[in-house]
């Protein structure tokens, strides 16, 4: 009894000075998104669908949640974000190409389209990030006449 004793303390006492630690968080600008919303002009329903359910983790700018200043779910946070923006980074869209723009786009529809975004571990604790049927169908129509705007840009150089 002793040992688990020593275990539960030693634990405890890590887990405590764990919390003085912690990543450097995504606290960019959100303006730089403006370029991507310029140029893909959603409509103002689909401009709030991803600014409830994309810009935090594909984005410079991270809302973060009350939780987030526990260790380690801020580490586990950090690399959800930093895995999103590895994908598709909407602060960084006026440096892609017009073909990686088009691919892009066609990305973010068919993940939408295909319910894989956003994550289901997103959405477990931003209610508002679900989306109906109805937001994926709109997400998708824009998504798709994007990226055929995109692919006229290629055709015609």
């Amino acid at each position: 009894m002793k040992i688990l004793k020593k275990i539960i303390i030693s634990v405890s006492i890590v887990l405590v000075i764990s919390q003085f630690f912690s990543p450097d968080k995504n606290n960019g600008d959100i303006a730089t998104v403006a370029a991507f919303i310029a140029e893909t002009n959603p409509p103002e329903d689909v401009k709030n669908i991803l600014e409830t359910t994309c810009f935090d983790c594909h984005s410079a700018k991270t809302k973060y949640p009350w939780y987030n200043s526990i260790t380690p779910v801020n580490y586990w946070l950090e690399e959800h974000i930093r895995d999103g923006k590895k994908h598709l980074n909407f602060s960084k869209w006026d440096e892609y190409s017009l073909k990686k723009k088009a691919h892009k786009m066609d990305e973010l529809y068919e993940e939408v389209e295909e319910g894989e975004m956003p994550l289901s571990s997103y959405t477990w604790t931003h209610s508002e990030a679900k989306l109906s049927p109805a937001q994926i169908t709109a997400v998708v129509a824009w998504g798709k006449k994007v990226k055929a705007e995109y692919e006229q840009q290629i055709t015609a150089k």
